[in-house]
Protein backbone atom coordinates (compact mmCIF):
# COMPACT_ATOMS: atom_id res chain seq x y z
CA UNK A 1 0.00 0.00 0.00
CA UNK A 2 1.85 3.48 -1.08
CA UNK A 3 1.55 5.99 1.87
CA UNK A 4 -0.80 8.88 1.40
CA UNK A 5 -1.74 11.94 2.89
CA UNK A 6 -5.48 13.03 3.61
CA UNK A 7 -7.36 15.88 4.10
CA UNK A 8 -10.98 15.53 5.08
CA UNK A 9 -13.76 18.14 4.66
CA UNK A 10 -17.74 17.87 6.33
CA UNK A 11 -20.51 17.91 4.11
CA UNK A 12 -24.65 17.63 4.73
CA UNK A 13 -26.21 15.78 1.93
CA UNK A 14 -29.94 16.33 2.19
CA UNK A 15 -32.67 13.65 0.28
CA UNK A 16 -36.77 12.90 0.42
CA UNK A 17 -35.79 9.74 -0.63
CA UNK A 18 -33.12 8.28 1.77
CA UNK A 19 -29.99 8.44 3.64
CA UNK A 20 -28.00 6.29 1.03
CA UNK A 21 -29.12 9.32 -1.32
CA UNK A 22 -28.23 11.92 0.71
CA UNK A 23 -24.98 10.98 1.03
CA UNK A 24 -24.40 10.32 -2.80
CA UNK A 25 -25.42 13.65 -3.51
CA UNK A 26 -23.15 15.14 -0.66
CA UNK A 27 -20.14 13.07 -2.47
CA UNK A 28 -21.28 13.53 -6.25
CA UNK A 29 -21.36 17.32 -5.65
CA UNK A 30 -18.06 17.66 -4.01
CA UNK A 31 -16.59 15.73 -6.72
CA UNK A 32 -17.31 18.56 -9.25
CA UNK A 33 -14.77 20.73 -7.67
CA UNK A 34 -12.65 17.95 -5.44
CA UNK A 35 -10.25 15.75 -6.57
CA UNK A 36 -9.50 11.43 -5.65
CA UNK A 37 -12.18 11.38 -3.30
CA UNK A 38 -11.65 8.30 -1.63
CA UNK A 39 -13.57 7.65 1.72
CA UNK A 40 -16.49 8.94 3.77
CA UNK A 41 -17.70 8.55 7.32
CA UNK A 42 -21.42 9.69 8.15
CA UNK A 43 -20.77 11.62 11.52
CA UNK A 44 -25.15 12.72 11.85
CA UNK A 45 -28.19 11.67 10.39
CA UNK A 46 -30.99 13.89 11.17
CA UNK A 47 -34.75 14.05 9.25
CA UNK A 48 -37.77 16.27 9.23
CA UNK A 49 -40.78 14.70 10.31
CA UNK A 50 -44.15 15.97 8.80
CA UNK A 51 -48.02 15.20 9.81
CA UNK A 52 -45.63 11.66 11.17
CA UNK A 53 -44.25 11.03 8.13
CA UNK A 54 -40.47 11.63 7.36
CA UNK A 55 -40.15 14.35 4.38
CA UNK A 56 -36.39 14.45 4.44
CA UNK A 57 -33.18 13.38 5.57
CA UNK A 58 -29.70 15.21 6.11
CA UNK A 59 -26.84 13.36 6.58
CA UNK A 60 -23.40 15.23 7.75
CA UNK A 61 -20.41 13.30 6.43
CA UNK A 62 -16.54 13.31 6.47
CA UNK A 63 -14.91 13.22 3.26
CA UNK A 64 -11.27 12.11 2.74
CA UNK A 65 -9.16 13.16 0.02
CA UNK A 66 -5.21 12.65 -0.95
CA UNK A 67 -3.50 15.59 -1.45
CA UNK A 68 -1.64 15.88 -4.96
CA UNK A 69 2.14 15.72 -4.62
Amino acid sequence: MSEHIYKHLELTGSSATSIEDAVTRAIAKASETVRNIHWFQVVETRGNVNNGKITFWQVTIKAGFTLED
